[in-house]
C-alpha cells in the first residue's frame, strides 16, 4: 500500500465520517446454524447476508491494506477443539477500487463453516465472535457480531427465555407508542451548534499560534518554502499544500470517535459521563496546567518527529510536504496538546458527539494552517509580526490557569453523575475565584513561574488582561450567595446546577420548578392536573441543558408557563445510580445485540433513542396523556421568545 493510497483512503474516511453522524448503516445481517455430525462433532455455519452494492472481505489477506474477517471462538480450552480452519467460499481475487489492489471479497451472501470436536460432555452452548469490515465503492464500515450457538437445541432457547421472562415486559414499557409524527416534523439545530464549535476550535487554533512551540515556526517555514524552491510558484503551491495537510491531520484525529458513534449512537454520551474518564481528564488537565506553568514539558517521543522529518527530507515533493506538516504537529504537541485536550473534552461532554469534535478540530486545524499559507502568498506581512520573547511564555502561563479552571469541570461531571456532593455549586465557583485571583496576581508580577524572566514593567497587554480577569472574578462573587443574583447566566452549563447547592434546597428540580424524575409518576400527575407533559431529556453533565434552564427557563414568561401550565418530567440520561435489581433488564436491539439496562441513565437514554431516534440533550417533547405529539420536538433553543411560542403552541393544541 503506497503512501498515496493511504492518503486517498484517509480522505474517503473523512468524507464518510460526516455521513455517519446522520445515519447508522447495517449492510450485513448474520444468521447461524449448528449441524450435529456425531456425538462429539458439530458443523457450525455462519451466513452473512450483504446488501446490494456492499461487500464483506475474506479471512485471507492478499498482503495489502484491505481488512479481513476474523472469527473468535470463545472459551475453547478444555471444552472443544477446532477441526481445521474456518472455511469460506472459493472466490478469485478482484481489483478493489478503494484499496487499489486485488482482494478476496464476497457480495450478496457469504457462508463460513467451522467443524468442532466437543471435549466437555456437559457443554451446551458456544459463543463465537466475528469482527469484519464491509465496504461499497466509496466507504467502509467496521462491524462485529456475537453468536450464541446451542449444541442440543435447548441452551440458547433457555437463555433467551430467561432474558424474555426478566426483560420483555420492561423492554416493552420503554416503547411509548408516540403518535402524531405526521403532523410535526422533527426540529434540528445541528448546523448552528456545529458552527459554534467550529468557531471555538478556530479560536483555539489562533491561541495555539501564539505559543512558543508554534509562533517562531511561522517565519522559518514560510522562508523555507519561498526561498528553497527553484520556482516561486512551486514554493507557493508547496506552502498551500503544507497548510492543507496541517488541516487534514487535525481532522483525522476525530475519525476514531465517528467509528465509535456508528457502532452505538449512545456511546459518546456514555464516554462523556463516564466517571473514570472524567477523573482521568481532570488529572490530565491538571498536568497540562503545570506543564504550561513550566514545571515540566509534555512532548511526544523525539523519535517520532525525527522519523517524520527524515521522511520529509528523503521523499520530497507532495508526500514530503505532508511529512513536514506531520512533523510540525508532533514537535508542537507540548503547546497544542493541552488546547486539543480541552477541545476533545469539551466535545465529548457536549451533545453533538463526534461531529462536533470534527468541527472543532477542523476549526483548530484551519486556524493553525492559515498563517503558513497567507504569509507565503504575501511575504511582506512577515515584517509586521512581533518578535518572539517573554510574552510567549506569559501566554502559556495564562493558558495554564485556564486549564486549571477547566479541570474542575471534569471533576464536577463525575461528582454530579455519582452524587458525591464534593463540588457543590458554591464550592466550584469559589475555586474559580481563587484561580482567577491567582491569575491576576501573576499578571501583576506578584507570582512567578520557572520560565518567567525579570518583569521590567507592566505592558498594556498584561494590564488589560488583568482588568478583564478582575471583572470576571467580581462577576463570580454573587454565585456564592443564596440570592436571585446567584444565577450566573453567562456561565450557564459550566458550574453545577443551581439546585446542587450548599444551601438547603426544597427541590432538586431546575429553578425549583415542579418536576418529576420518574415517567410513570409524571404521567399520573399530568392526568390528575389535566396538563400537557414536557418530556425533558437532560443530563447532569449536559452543558446546553444548564444553559437552557438558567438562560431560557429562568425568564419570567417561560418560567410561569412551565410552572402553571405544564408537568415537567426530567429524565437524566447520564444518571449512574443503579436501578433496583428487579428493574434491571436486557434490551434486545433490532440488530440482534443486547444492551444491559443497569442504571437510571441507561433506561432513559434507551427510551429516548427508541421513541425519538435521537440521543442528544437537551431534547424536549410536548405530549398529551396518550403520548400524542402536540408540537415539533425541540432541542437547544437559546431564544427565550421562540421557546415560549413553542410552549404556547403545545398548550393550545392540548386544549383543542
Amino acid at each position: 500500500m503506497t503512501i498515496k493510497k493511504t492518503l486517498l483512503l484517509v480522505l474517503l474516511t473523512i468524507g464518510f465520517s460526516f455521513n455517519l453522524f446522520s445515519q447508522i448503516l447495517e449492510p450485513v445481517k448474520w444468521e447461524s446454524n449448528v449441524e450435529k455430525i456425531s456425538d462429539t462433532e458439530y458443523n457450525l455455519t455462519f451466513k452473512a447476508k450483504v446488501d446490494k452494492g456492499w461487500y464483506i472481505y475474506s479471512q485471507k489477506s492478499t498482503g495489502g491494506f484491505a481488512p479481513t474477517t476474523i472469527f473468535e471462538y470463545k472459551d475453547q480450552e478444555t471444552n472443544y477443539n477446532l477441526q481445521g480452519p474456518t472455511t469460506e467460499p472459493e472466490v478469485a481475487p478482484v481489483f478493489d477500487e478503494i484499496f487499489e489492489e486485488d482482494v478476496i471479497k464476497f457480495k450478496e451472501e457469504a457462508l463460513f463453516e467451522q467443524k468442532i470436536k466437543v471435549l466437555n460432555p456437559d457443554l451446551k452452548q458456544i459463543e463465537v465472535f466475528v469482527e469484519y469490515q464491509t465496504c461499497d465503492n466509496s466507504k467502509c464500515i467496521p462491524g462485529d457480531f456475537m453468536f450464541n450457538l446451542s449444541l442440543d437445541g435447548t441452551a440458547v432457547e433457555a437463555k433467551v427465555a430467561n432474558i424474555d421472562a426478566r426483560s420483555k415486559k420492561l423492554s416493552e414499557e420503554l416503547n411509548l407508542n408516540v403518535t402524531g409524527w405526521d403532523n410535526y416534523k422533527k426540529q434540528t439545530v445541528e448546523e448552528q451548534s456545529n458552527l459554534f464549535i467550529f468557531l471555538l476550535g478556530f479560536l483555539g487554533g489562533l491561541i495555539a499560534l501564539l505559543t512558543p512551540c508554534v509562533f517562531p515556526m511561522i517565519p522559518l517555514t514560510v522562508s523555507f518554502f519561498t526561498k528553497s524552491a527553484s520556482d516561486p510558484k512551486k514554493g507557493l503551491i508547496n506552502s498551500i499544500l503544507y497548510g492543507f495537510f496541517i488541516f487534514i491531520i487535525y481532522v483525522l484525529l476525530s475519525i476514531p470517535f465517528h467509528l465509535l458513534d456508528s457502532l452505538d449512537p449512545g456511546i459518546l454520551n456514555n464516554i462523556s459521563t463516564n466517571v473514570t474518564l472524567n477523573i482521568i481528564f481532570f488529572i490530565i488537565f491538571i498536568a497540562f496546567a503545570f506543564s504550561f506553568f513550566g514545571y515540566f514539558e509534555l512532548t511526544l517521543p523525539q523519535s517520532w518527529s525525527a522519523t517524520m522529518d527524515s521522511k520529509a527530507n528523503k521523499i520530497g515533493g507532495f508526500i514530503g510536504v505532508f511529512f513536514m506538516a506531520l512533523t510540525l504537529a508532533i514537535v508542537s504537541f507540548s503547546c497544542t496538546g493541552p488546547i486539543l485536550g480541552t477541545l476533545l473534552g469539551s466535545s465529548l461532554t457536549a451533545d453533538g458527539g463526534a461531529m462536533q469534535l470534527t468541527m472543532g478540530m477542523s476549526g483548530f486545524g484551519l486556524a493553525l494552517a492559515l498563517p503558513f499559507t497567507l504569509f507565503a502568498m504575501f511575504p511582506k506581512w512577515l515584517n509586521s509580526l512581533p518578535k518572539s520573547g517573554g510574552w510567549l511564555n506569559t501566554v502559556k502561563v495564562v493558558l495554564g490557569f485556564i486549564e486549571l479552571a477547566l479541570a474542575l469541570k471534569f471533576l464536577s461531571n463525575a461528582d454530579l453523575v455519582e452524587h458525591w456532593g464534593l463540588l457543590k455549586r458554591e464550592v466550584f465557583i469559589g475555586l474559580w475565584i481563587l484561580i482567577g485571583t491567582g491569575l491576576v496576581l501573576y499578571l501583576f508580577g506578584k507570582i512567578k513561574f520557572p520560565h518567567d524572566g525579570p518583569l521590567q514593567k507592566l505592558g498594556k497587554g498584561r494590564i488589560t488582561t488583568a482588568i478583564l480577569v478582575v471583572a470576571f472574578v467580581i462577576y463570580l462573587i454573587p454565585g456564592l450567595t443564596n440570592t436571585k443574583h446567584a444565577n450566573l447566566k453567562l456561565l450557564s452549563g459550566f458550574p453545577p446546577p443551581m439546585f446542587y447547592s450548599l444551601y438547603d434546597k426544597s427541590s432538586e428540580c431546575p429553578l425549583d420548578l415542579n418536576c418529576h424524575k420518574d415517567l410513570e409518576e409524571g404521567i399520573k400527575a399530568a392526568k390528575l392536573e389535566n396538563k400537557p407533559i414536557l418530556l425533558d431529556f437532560t443530563g447532569w453533565a449536559c452543558v446546553n441543558c444548564r444553559k437552557m434552564e438558567e438562560q431560557v427557563w429562568s425568564t419570567s414568561q417561560v418560567y410561569d408557563m412551565l410552572q402553571d401550565h405544564y408537568v415537567i418530567i426530567s429524565l437524566y440520561v447520564d444518571d449512574k445510580k443503579k436501578l433496583p435489581e428487579d428493574k434491571q433488564f436486557y434490551y434486545l436491539r433490532a440488530n440482534g445485540t443486547v444492551k444491559t439496562i443497569e442504571t437510571i441513565g441507561d433506561k432513559w437514554a434507551t427510551l429516548q433513542t427508541i421513541n425519538f431516534q435521537n440521543n442528544s440533550q437537551p431534547y424536549y417533547v410536548i405530549v398529551n396523556h396518550d403520548m400524542e405529539l402536540l408540537n415539533v420536538t425541540n432541542a437547544y433553543e437559546p431564544n427565550a421568545d421562540v421557546y415560549l411560542e413553542w410552549l404556547k403552541t403545545g398548550l393550545e393544541n392540548f386544549k383543542k
